[in-house]
This record gives C-alpha cells, sequence and structure tokens, in this order.
C-alpha cells in the first residue's frame, strides 16, 4: 500500500516513515526538500498518484498567528484538492490534546482550523491528539526564560515521547479511519512546573523554576486540566526518566 507522509523528515515524520516501510509499505517522505510544498501546492499531484492513505503531520514554520492560521488553511485546501483527485482512503492528522480548549491561543486556533477542514473534506478521517513530546522541554525552557528564572504554569500535563507518538500514528494510520478524535499521552500526569524543574536538575541547569498560574502556553493561560486527555487515551510506556536517560540532554549532562 502506498502510504504519504507530509513531513516525512522531521521529528515524528521520519520515526513514521521508518515503522511504516518496516511493514512493507511503499511509503513517501514528503517535505519541501523532496519537492513537495503543501503551502504552494507543489508536487502533490504528483505525489499523491496511487495513495492511499496520507498522514499530514506537516507543521508551520511560523508561530505568528495569522502566518500559522493561513499555514494549517491553505495547506489543507491543496491537500484535499490532490488526495480526491487520487481516491486518497484515509487522511490522518496529528493535532494536540486540549487545542479546542485554549482558543486565546493563536496556534492552537490554527490547529482547530485545520481540523474543521479536514472533517469537512469528505475524506475518511482520523484526527490524532497528542500531548506535547518531552522532545519539546528545551523549546519551553527557552520560551519561558528571563533571565535566570523560567515561569511555567503549574497545570498538569502528561507528556510522551516521540517514539510512542510515532509507534501510535503508524497504527492509526494502517487502522480503519475513526472519522472523530484520538487521543494519546505518555503514561504519568506531572505539573508542567515540576517536569520542567526535574529537567533543569538533571542537566544541571542554574535556572529557577517559579511555578506561575499566569505562565502563557503559546499564548494561552491554562487552566489545571487544560492539557489533559478528555476521554480513554493511547498512553505510551516510555516515562520521563526513561527518555532521559537516552536522551541528547543525558549525553550532555
Amino acid at each position: 500500500m502506498k502510504i504519504v507522509v507530509i513531513g516525512g523528515t522531521g521529528l515524528i515524520g521520519g520515526k513514521v516513515v521508518e515503522r511504516l516501510r518496516k511493514r512493507g509499505h511503499e511509503v513517501l517522505a514528503a517535505s519541501p526538500s523532496s519537492g513537495v510544498n503543501t503551502l504552494t501546492g507543489e508536487g502533490l499531484d504528483e505525489a499523491m498518484a496511487g495513495a492511499s492513505v496520507v498522514i499530514d503531520l506537516a507543521n508551520s514554520p511560523s508561530f505568528e498567528d495569522q502566518a500559522v492560521l493561513e499555514f494549517f488553511q491553505q495547506s489543507g485546501r491543496h491537500l484535499f484538492a490532490a488526495e480526491k483527485k487520487a481516491g486518497v482512503k484515509h487522511h490522518v492528522a496529528l493535532s494536540v490534546v486540549g487545542a479546542e480548549r485554549l482558543a486565546s491561543s493563536g496556534y492552537m486556533r490554527a490547529k482547530v482550523a485545520q481540523e474543521q477542514i479536514i472533517r469537512a473534506s469528505g475524506i475518511p478521517f482520523t484526527i490524532i491528539h497528542s500531548t506535547q513530546f518531552f522532545e519539546f522541554l528545551g523549546s519551553i525552557v527557552k520560551a519561558a526564560s528571563k533571565g535566570d528564572a523560567v515561569h511555567v504554569s503549574p497545570a498538569l500535563m502528561q507528556p510522551i515521547a516521540s517514539e510512542d507518538v510515532a509507534d501510535a500514528v503508524a497504527d492509526y494510520a494502517l487502522d480503519t479511519p475513526a472519522n472523530g478524535i484520538v487521543e494519546i499521552a505518555g503514561p504519568d500526569k506531572i505539573s508542567m512546573s515540576g517536569l520542567v524543574e526535574r529537567f533543569l536538575e538533571l542537566t544541571h541547569d542554574p535556572h529557577h523554576v517559579f511555578a506561575d498560574v499566569d505562565a502563557p502556553y503559546f499564548g494561552a493561560i491554562l487552566q489545571e486540566d487544560s492539557l489533559l486527555p478528555v476521554g480513554k487515551a493511547r498512553l505510551g510506556p516510555i516515562d520521563f526518566k526513561s527518555w532521559f536517560d537516552r536522551s541528547e540532554y543525558a549525553r550532555a549532562a
């Protein structure tokens, strides 16, 4: 079966491509560097020819409110035009747990807009809502740092390893379309401030962590459960310590 992975060279995409090829499928890792650009539509018709499944893992190069909204809307229109021509039977997209609850975030509003386009496309689909990846902890610290202080929300989260995300995406892509949302998360709940503090301790980072209920996350103020799955989520087995011990951060520390 031919499967097209949009964003197939990224953090999750590369792992998904590897897993699907090991299962014997013909997989095209599509990205601007390979001549496939969802924003402009370049190369999409050629990439989709003969495809049964499309997995959309692309992300906007800019997180500015209007730019990210235009990226997901325009990319969605181009994708579904090409998918309909090719007769694609299953569209899989990776989105964010809690996106619909964080309307004050421009990025989350853009993800909701992307999901609306998917639902209206007429193509059978599965939207995967994932919690935050462990791999983005460094970015969270950088965004929240001011001087030697890191102000982050004490809201609960249930972070997941990219390896577990890739396993889930590959499995759902080969399954019957859900025509709705499925959720994936890591094995443990922890406050964002608590997780950041553990991360900084293990990396010997001298920053001081402050649990701040007014600290924004992607521009939104979090409630305690904003980032937690709502229903019964598929849980990845890799916990924070297991992930950290295999990570580049552990090697550097």
